[in-house]
């Protein structure tokens, strides 16, 4: 019998496994079905930076955890309330990320004093007393997988991989999710080998069946929960990189221009070009570098053709790119650089998210060589910010960096299908038969020049990272030329601060405490904020998209409030653009882990510099 969840209006569940067992094939399957259910969810993939480490090692872990309800959800989950492990590393990795009593289904096969020994345990914590104070159901996934798929004739190692659909259909079972779309996927995935397609189903059924009649139905319940009031409107689950393709196909849409998207491999950035590789019909072109470099200054070319060039790498690659960054500056092209932030200096660690790139893509180029610097604040938000970076881009005349980051670009959200119509065209400044102004002739309100592209007889001109003559085009190095350059490089980017619209806050209101952010901490913030207004204290949220520059009315904003609080993913990197631009004292929170904040952290920080909010007494 379905059981309403008492109390509850969400879970959060994390699957684990060896990077071999199919664990975020598990994870976005459950996302779909959860969203299939009407149910509102975020969440967050987290897998090893080694393409195969040795199975049933702790740094070989691959787990994804969602969050999922029938309230408005933000984030994945502070801690998961249902772990799903597949071996002993995978249960003792994820054992402190999990509330207090927390329900725990593992293969019991896998723990085998050799499984134990690779995880680095000296004794079974299914018998030793370390998990006395959660709730253990300890099932043969790996005997029941083989029995399912037994009739469909696989090897024993075939079989034994169909055990991440038997686990998925049983926890499917437990939250009342539909099967339909795992079934669909599972036809159309093996559609050319009928063999596996019927084994994968048979233990999606098994998994199922296995929670109708299992004799642990007393803790392993079947629970239903509400559907998410969620706005009127088509819905889609969404990753940011997909998102980000998609607005990037619009912006070219909306500007009547041809993308270029030209990169090369790099964790997290590498699934942007997974998506663009697709959409040769909607007028994109891919190219696949041999180095950043090449990348780069293929998107540059791109540009000085009359497409639209973008490229896109994570922070190692960004300053490869660089001098390049320059050249585009010097040239006066429109270029759109996405930056997947990745954690730690060098190589560091590939998979884990930070929000450590800020000073590079603000301050990080010789010379005094600005660029426009957007944030993208969700997977949701991606389609946007994409379009607000190409229209930036066009309408100055200049390279323009998005930041994203691991956590975006990997997770899934909810994202309801926009309008398009809504969207006003993006003007370029490319010359039509009427044109006859020259190259170098600048807009007064953006800076930009002319978008003129080679073959056009009516605007021959020079180009080059050499300082070039306010007006020709041609090289010069005389003193004042120069510093007109600089001075029109400076005002071309403060002058997008002219059409950003005010910044506004998200939730709460004018006095007390303000928290100031950007990029992916956005889910956080926003639920802990809302806990807090409804427990009484004076709070707000400003989340910011535009850091470079920043809105014109951020300081007069800002001004309103006795304290700023800065949560951040590096060790403050927007705080000191705060108080570099604004002259804004305030007050830091960050983690530098390769994992998100917390609701927990955000919400002891609000409880340190809040106060309650003065009841306002009628006449």
């Amino acid at each position: 019998m379905v059981q309403e969840s008492q109390g509850k209006t969400s879970h959060v569940v994390r699957f684990a496994g060896d990077s071999g067992d199919g664990i975020q094939l598990q994870g976005q399957q459950f996302t779909v079905a959860s969203a299939m259910a009407g149910h509102d969810l975020a969440t967050l993939p987290d897998f090893p930076a080694e393409i195969r480490a040795p199975a049933g090692t702790r740094y070989g872990v691959s787990a994804f955890q969602i969050q999922f309800g029938g309230d408005r959800i933000t984030t994945p989950g502070d801690e998961p309330d249902v772990l799903i492990a597949f071996n002993p590393a995978a249960l003792v990795v994820n054992l402190a990320h999990l509330a207090p009593h927390s329900l725990i289904l593992v293969d019991e096969a896998a723990f085998t004093d050799q499984r134990l020994k690779r995880a680095d345990l000296t004794s079974n914590p299914l018998t030793d007393g370390t998990l006395s104070e959660h709730e253990v159901v300890a099932i043969d996934i790996s005997h029941l997988t083989l029995e399912a798929v037994k009739p469909h004739g696989l090897g024993t190692k075939d079989a034994g991989r169909c055990k991440n659909f038997w686990a998925l259909g049983l926890v499917l079972w437990m939250f009342d999710q539909p099967r339909e779309p795992t079934i669909n996927w599972i036809k159309a995935k093996f559609a050319a080998n009928e063999q596996v397609r019927d084994a994968n189903l048979a233990a999606l059924d098994a998994g199922h069946i296995y929670g109708e009649s299992t004799e642990a139905s007393h803790v392993l319940k079947h629970e239903t929960m509400p559907e998410a009031p969620l706005d009127a409107a088509e819905y889609r689950t969404i990753t940011g990189a997909e998102n980000l393709a998609l607005g990037l196909v619009a912006a070219g849409e909306l500007a009547d221009t041809e993308l270029m998207f030209c990169s090369y491999p790099i964790t997290p950035a590498s699934s942007l070009l997974h998506n663009l590789v697709n959409l040769e019909e909607a007028g994109v072109s891919t190219f696949q570098a041999e180095d950043e470099i090449a990348a780069v200054c293929a998107a540059i070319g791109a540009s000085y053709a009359g497409k639209l060039g973008v490229t896109s790498s994570s922070g190692p690659g960004v300053a490869l790119k660089t001098e390049a960054l320059g050249l585009a500056v010097a040239t006066e092209l429109p270029l759109v650089v996405v930056n997947s932030q990745r954690a730690g200096p060098s190589t560091g660690m590939p998979t884990k998210t930070e929000q450590s790139d800020l000073y590079q893509a603000v301050y990080g180029r010789n010379g005094d060589t600005p660029l426009p610097v957007v944030a993208a604040r969700s997977p949701a938000d991606c389609f946007d910010t994409a379009i607000e970076a190409v229209r930036i881009a066009l309408r100055h005349m200049t390279p323009v960096i998005l930041l994203t980051d691991g956590y975006i670009a990997n997770a899934s959200e909810l994202w309801p299908l926009p309008d398009f119509e809504n969207y006003p065209a993006i003007d370029t400044n490319k010359p039509d038969a009427e044109t006859d102004q020259p190259v170098f002739q600048r807009d007064p309100a953006t800076h930009a020049r002319l978008w003129a592209s080679p073959g056009d007889d009516r605007f021959i001109h020079r180009v080059g990272g050499i300082e070039k003559d306010v007006d020709t085009g041609n090289i010069s190095y005389d003193a004042d030329n120069h510093q007109a350059m600089t001075d029109i490089r400076a005002a071309k980017v403060a002058s997008v601060a002219d059409f950003i619209a005010p910044q506004t806050i998200d939730q709460g209101v004018n006095g007390g405490l303000a928290i100031v952010a950007w990029g992916s901490t956005y889910g956080t913030i926003y639920r802990a904020v809302k806990d807090a207004i409804n427990a009484g204290l004076s709070v707000a949220h400003i989340h910011l998209r535009h850091i470079n520059p920043l809105p014109a009315n951020l300081g007069e904003l800002l001004a309103g409030f006795d304290t700023v609080l800065v949560p951040e993913l590096n060790t403050g990197q927007l705080a000191t653009v705060l108080r570099d631009r604004l002259n804004v004292d305030v007050v830091q929170l960050n983690k530098v882990s390769g994992q998100p904040l917390t609701v927990a952290e955000v919400a002891n920080a609000i409880g340190e510099h809040a106060k309650p909010r003065i009841q306002q007494v009628g006449g």
